[in-house]
């Protein structure tokens, strides 16, 4: 490995056992589960099912470089961090780290719930390798980051999660490590504090360090990192200039579920197959102008019948900032039932949006505003125009009515006298 590496993977791989089985609290609690297998299995071994979490990765990554690490669910980025951060052991290949390595990858591991937001600073600072008196000597450059010093001696189980994150990712910060890894840290927080984080990162670049970047907030992946590995199913399918990974990001989450949509019981009843963004012109959509009408059109099939459903079509800027919401229950466009196949045809408003790139989205709700059935991907587009831009117009613009009414006007108005005055 070179000096100016600060990390060098070659075929990185971890593996896990599928339906492993449930977790167990107690010896008596194994026990019985292990009973209940042999009396139900007698002595037929059930063949182990594997899967790759993360498959043969390799690369490099220099130091001083801001990398994103990218992809949709499931595709592996998580479990890499954690191999580089030796959180877990991987199954093939090896990871060299070369310098001080700090890891924020779930918020708030390592915090005890009864402990104050003084005494997990240090317990925390302890684990990620800090002695006690290196946090000393930070600690007022900590608290004062997080923006908590009026809460600094409260247990922090009393924490909202914006508390929790602030002094999590300060502490994780100031361990002035020469790599950093983030997972979707910036994902808690509002959004001044996120910009905070965002600047402090860049900082840190400054300085020298390295940073790897996971997160599905690909405005914040295109600010911080000049380059991108994209993850499909546990491999590298690209490593190269953000844009570029960018792109073929966007090519592939088309239809996918939405990041933040989990579901609990198996596939859902209804899933969308196609989607059109279509302009004025009747094409599809990649570029729209400011003031002009969107079409969508968007194909679905159900398993069984979906009554009463709310269908929701969202839009959301770059940076995750939601903007707007079409829906059939509150737009008065009420829909008995989905069931089979068909079609749904959305035609917008003229879109006010400012000149920016966006996400739509489709969900579906079953009665009205009750359960979320799906939450799908339905493509990206960007708003033209010259003038209104979002870092001067804020995220809309609607023209206002202005009046003029110069003072000369005003002070050559008659004066009212009082009698006797």
């Amino acid at each position: 490995m070179t000096k100016d590496l600060a990390i060098s993977v070659r075929g990185l791989g971890k593996r896990y056992l599928r339906n492993a089985g449930p977790k167990h609290n107690a010896l008596r609690d194994m026990l019985q589960d292990k009973l209940t297998t042999l009396f139900t299995l007698g002595l037929r071994r059930k063949k182990k099912d594997y899967f790759w979490a993360l498959s043969e990765a390799s690369f490099d990554i220099h130091k001083g470089e801001n990398v994103g690490i990218i992809g949709l669910n499931g595709a592996g980025k998580s479990t890499l961090l954690k191999v580089l951060s030796r959180i877990v052991t991987p199954t093939t290949g090896e990871a060299v780290i070369n310098g001080r390595l700090g890891a924020l990858l779930e918020v708030g591991t390592g915090f005890h719930q009864e402990l104050t937001g003084r005494e997990n600073t240090y317990l925390y600072g302890a684990i990620l390798g800090m002695t006690r008196a290196e946090v000393e000597r930070k600690f007022d450059d900590i608290i004062e980051f997080a923006e908590i010093r009026d809460f600094i001696d409260t247990p922090v189980k009393r924490y909202s999660s914006g508390m929790y994150v602030r002094l999590a990712f300060s502490v994780a910060a100031h361990l002035d490590p020469d790599i950093l890894l983030l997972d979707e840290v910036l994902a808690v927080g509002d959004a001044a504090f996120q910009r905070k984080c965002m600047n402090f990162a860049r900082s840190l670049e400054q300085k020298g360090s390295t940073i790897l970047f996971v997160s599905h907030n690909m405005f914040s992946i295109k600010t911080m990192c000049q380059r991108v590995i994209y993850l499909q199913k546990g491999k590298v399918v690209f490593d190269g200039p953000t844009t570029e990974g960018l792109k073929l990001y966007e090519a592939d989450s088309r239809l996918k579920e939405t990041h933040w949509f989990y579901r609990d019981d198996g596939e859902p009843p209804i899933t969308f197959t196609d989607a059109e963004i279509v302009s004025k012109e009747g094409v599809n959509a990649g570029v729209i102008d400011h003031g002009e009408r969107m079409t969508f059109r968007l194909r679905y099939k159900t398993t069984r019948r979906v009554e009463k459903p709310d269908v929701r079509l969202s839009i959301d800027r770059e940076d995750d900032l939601h903007t707007m919401t079409f829906s059939t229950h509150t737009d008065g466009a009420a829909i008995a039932c989905l069931d089979g196949e068909g079609e749904l045809i959305v035609t917008s408003p003229p879109i006010r949006l400012t000149s920016d790139f966006f996400t739509a989205n489709v969900a579906v709700r079953e009665r009205g505003t009750g359960k979320l059935l799906v939450s799908q991907i339905v493509g990206h587009f960007h708003v033209r125009d010259a003038v209104y831009s979002s870092t001067q117009y804020g995220v809309l613009h609607e023209s206002a009515d202005w009046k003029h009414e110069p003072a000369s006007a005003v002070s050559t108005a008659p004066t009212l006298r009082v009698a006797g005055s």
